[in-house]
Formats: structure tokens, sequence, C-alpha cells
């Protein structure tokens, strides 16, 4: 069974940093993309990142770029996306969803979400 677990979100104040995991088990990890995504509420879920860790091959939505990284230890099975400058308009829910064939695929699974404010 694949299961996703995020961790790491919180309230924190404009221009500060978070970093949040997503534990994954259940399939083989370095063979797929695993994507981060996040629901503001009255707002419709938006892609935020994502990775393929076969070839660490990385993409990024245009509002985050150059502020959030995202990475991944195949060692751990765990994804990760560090948050740095973060606005306001970052509170959501955030979720990591996988295994994917491609960042470009279908993401079969999803975990339970991370709430992420951020004050101004």
């Amino acid at each position: 069974e694949v299961q996703l677990v995020e961790s790491g979100g919180g309230l924190v104040q404009a221009g500060g940093s978070l970093r949040l995991s997503c534990a994954a088990s259940g399939f083989t990890f370095d063979d797929w993309a695993i994507g981060w995504f996040r629901q503001a509420a009255g707002k419709e879920r938006e892609g935020v990142s994502c990775i393929s860790s076969s070839d660490g091959s990385t993409y990024y939505a245009d509002s985050v770029k150059g502020r959030f990284t995202i990475s991944s230890d195949n060692a751990k099975d765990t994804v990760y996306l560090q948050m740095n400058s973060l606005k306001p308009e970052d509170t959501a829910v955030y979720y990591c969803a996988g295994p994917a064939s491609s960042c470009h695929g279908n993401f079969g699974s999803w975990g339970q979400g991370t709430q992420v404010t951020v004050s101004s």
C-alpha cells in the first residue's frame, strides 16, 4: 500500500522559511516522481513543485521559482520542499502526491496534508 506522510508545516512570519517533508512507502521510491501541491481556502488546488527521483529533474510553479527548492533523499524515501522568503499568499494546505511515472503523469496517492500559514 502506497503511503505518503507530510510533516513540517506551521506558522511563520512573512520572509521566513519552512521545510516540508514527505515520507513515502509502499513503492520503489527511486523509480517514480513525487509532487507537492497546495490548496488555499476557497481556491483550487495547484501544483507547486515536482521531482523525478530517477533522473533528478525538477519543476516549479512560476509563483515559487527562486524561493522553493525540492529535493529527495532516496536512502530515506523522503522528498523535501524547502520554502524560503515565504509570503502570505503561500498560506495553504500542502500535499505531497505520487508515485507518478513522471512529473507530467498522474499522481495516484495523496498524503493527508500539512498546514502552512504565513503571517504578514
